[in-house]
């Protein structure tokens, strides 16, 4: 038996976000113990020569998290992104318009009748999501198919990154950011979205246009067979997370692992997977360092990611 006390929160006036998350790893229960644990990860793998992975779904970046994203990459806690393409599509959208706080138990028959999308408690009117998004893709995809026809997604993702640091709102874009930090953004479910459908709808009229996605899995399997060791932040599951693991199984599995996620394990899904189901697969090491927290990433990331901060 662990004889380690519990102990007590101790707060003032002048307590940092930083100070509590240190008092979590005295406090025994419940939550608390696993959000320190899960900095001091994070901590080990930038104190490291770790190639750090950041895996998460659309749905942060239609909330104020993106702001949160957006620090880790700025503060280089981020070297590779895998994500869905919601993702591009809510990072372009907030670019050029505003989504609005709603709330869950709204009548979605009225707003649908009204042309409002609930995500959630965020609200996306139709105004702020198809047509800015075709209004603003359509003239880009034009100007990169005119420098060539065969483009590789994570090389688009990065011109889109550019040309959207350039628009009043640029520097709150994740696209940008990456796009300045030479971040690689990867988008394994590319046309599962209003940006993948706008690539689409381009290759109706220009139909040399051409995505290499072998080549991008290549670029993909550089970062993973280069690396001296490999980490991953993932919220959620999904693509987005499999892909991160899929890949790094190929390297013998993650060395550190921080999973945030809300879904039970009990349906079987990957959501809900722990860490501890990937270590069976070869895609976690044995002896990697890695926790699961269970809760909302809109509360989670930012404590935690202002604890490694600080």
């Amino acid at each position: 038996m662990n004889k380690k006390p519990v102990k007590d929160i101790k707060l003032s006036g002048s307590s940092t976000i930083s100070e509590l998350v240190d008092q979590f790893a005295e406090t025994g229960g419940f939550l608390s113990v696993k959000i320190n644990k899960a900095s001091e990860i994070i901590k080990d793998m930038n104190s490291k020569k770790c190639t750090k992975f950041l895996s998460f779904p659309a749905n942060v970046i239609a909330t104020g998290t993106r702001g949160t994203i957006h620090t880790m990459i700025d503060k280089n806690l981020v070297d590779v992104i895998i994500t869905t393409c919601g993702t591009l599509d809510h990072d372009l959208a907030r670019l050029l318009t505003d989504y609005y706080h709603g709330d869950f138990n709204m009548d979605d028959a009225e707003l649908r009748d009204k042309g409002v999308n609930r995500l959630g408690n965020v609200l996306v009117p139709d105004s702020s999501y198809g047509m800015p998004i075709e209004k603003w893709m359509q003239p880009f995809l034009k100007e990169i198919y005119n420098e060539k026809e065969r483009w590789v997604p994570c090389e688009i993702w990065k011109e889109m990154g550019k040309r959207m640091s350039k628009e009043e709102r640029g520097s709150q874009s994740i696209l940008a950011k990456c796009a300045e930090k030479n971040i690689p953004v990867f988008v394994p479910g590319l046309t599962d979205g209003a940006v993948g459908s706008q690539l689409w709808q381009f290759w109706q009229d220009n139909k040399k246009f051409t995505l290499d996605i072998l080549q991008e899995q290549h670029i993909l399997s550089d970062l993973i067979y280069e690396a001296e060791k490999t980490g991953a932040l993932m919220i959620g599951g999904g693509i987005s997370k499999h892909h991160t693991i899929w890949w790094n199984q190929f390297r013998g599995g993650l060395d550190y692992v921080v999973q945030i996620t809300t879904a039970p394990e009990w349906d079987g899904s990957l959501s809900g997977a722990r860490v501890n189901e990937a270590i069976s697969w070869g895609k976690v090491k044995n002896e990697a360092e890695h926790v699961t927290l269970e809760g909302d990433a809109t509360v989670i990331l930012p404590i935690l990611i202002s604890s490694v901060l600080n």
